[in-house]
């Protein structure tokens, strides 16, 4: 694959357990791409805690910071594809949502131009606790709201992404390959 070709930017937004980690692995292991894990997750499990108003800020910056870091490696290896887990708008929202904090909104909603692909993930899966920032049904229902709102008012084009892991994995790939009908040639052990 040539890789002077650019790397499309591929970033997935959703309610907490709405499959965007699953999907994540998914489509890095189908398409053999580097991805950027969330960065909120693994918060979470070292502090033991949800992030705190004030560490917002920090974390979306890092995940930009990592992304940066990722979208270079992509692009020495002549990756197709970089598998964002997460952009800085659902942290954004999240900010938006939990602490009525606007101020991330701007540089997100920047950001986000960045991606020539955006999937959201639907709440049509059963919601399961894996994990201690899990808020609960109810919450990820609103969040969902919220966040479909914001693609819409910031007309973030973007392709919702249902049913079972397989069915999400296939319609994934289906929108990815629309983009680069070349990947499908891409043969990158990730390991």
């Amino acid at each position: 694959m040539d890789n002077t070709v650019s790397v499309i930017r591929v970033g997935l937004v959703g309610a907490e357990c709405s499959g965007k980690t699953t999907l994540a692995i998914a489509l890095a292991r189908s398409f053999g791409v580097p991805w950027v894990p969330e960065l909120l997750r693994e918060f979470c499990e070292q502090q033991g805690r949800t992030p705190r108003r004030d560490e917002q800020r920090e974390l979306m910056h890092e995940q930009i910071r990592r992304e940066s870091q990722a979208l270079a490696r992509a692009r020495d290896e002549g990756a197709p594809f970089l598998i964002c887990d997460c952009t800085p708008l659902v942290t954004a929202s999240y900010s938006l949502a939990l602490f009525e904090d606007h101020s991330l909104m701007v540089d997100a909603r920047a950001h986000q131009a960045l991606y020539q692909a955006t999937l959201l993930t639907d709440i049509d899966l059963p919601w399961q606790p894996d994990g201690i920032q899990r808020d609960g049904q109810i919450a990820r229902r609103l969040f969902d709201a919220s966040l479909r709102a914001n693609l819409r008012e910031f007309r973030i084009a973007h392709t919702l992404i249902s049913g079972d892991p397989e069915r999400r994995l296939a319609l994934a790939r289906e929108t990815l390959l629309a983009l680069r009908p070349d990947a499908i040639a891409y043969n990158h052990d990730p390991r």
